[in-house]
């Protein structure tokens, strides 16, 4: 399967999805720390908040969000990866959904989130002409105090530039702007962005 609206390779590939589940696992297997996304989403949400995971990949930013209590749904437009998540972490809802598509009352999921979180470098594999139509689908599932926080790598095909153009096409303003997860202060010369997204 193949999608104009994703360049992720496991949708042509189901070997690359495998070799990224496995690699997950390991990780998982051996300690390492795969919540720094999760636990500064934890940090601004209040208790038992909505939260959507987009792009959740193998479902670890949505697995440890839902631990703590929080209504969480995944969505990714490999099935494979929903396939692992499914298994791996029960406690959350996972769905197989394209982000530049997003619809998820029609999967059943009506209610808006109050925070939407998109951690791993998901919009880089979105056509750049594309991620404010992104946005945009994701903003509509959003409340509207709510809060989106994304982060990529800013040198992995999707220039900053492009992506600020999708935020303003997509009605949200940008809160604020750093380089990790940790909350690093932003640098020009950073190379990985964390913005946090509001309603316009």
């Amino acid at each position: 399967m193949s999608s104009a609206t994703s360049m992720w390779p496991g949708l042509n590939d189901p070997e690359h999805s495998k070799w990224y589940i496995a690699r997950f696992r390991n990780k998982a297997q051996i300690g390492e720390d795969l919540a720094g996304e999760a636990r500064l989403i934890d940090a601004m949400v209040e208790r038992k908040s909505r939260i959507l995971d987009a792009g959740c990949g193998t479902g670890r930013t949505g697995a440890y969000l839902a631990a703590q209590g929080h209504d969480v749904v995944g969505v990714d437009i490999d099935p494979l990866l929903i396939e692992a998540a499914q298994e791996d972490y029960p406690n959350a809802r996972w769905i197989t959904a394209d982000l530049v598509l997003l619809d998820l009352p029609a999967a059943g999921e009506r209610l808006p989130f109050d925070a939407i979180v998109s951690g791993g470098n998901v919009l880089p594999f979105i056509p750049s002409g594309l991620v404010g139509q992104a946005l945009e689908r994701m903003a509509a599932h959003l409340t509207p105090e709510g809060v989106m926080v994304i982060g990529f790598g800013v040198h992995r095909r999707l220039s900053l530039d492009d992506f600020d153009a999708g935020v303003a096409q997509a009605g949200l303003r940008i809160d604020n702007r750093f380089e990790s997860w940790d909350l690093r202060p932003w640098h020009d010369d950073a190379d990985f962005a964390v913005s946090i997204l509001r309603k316009m």
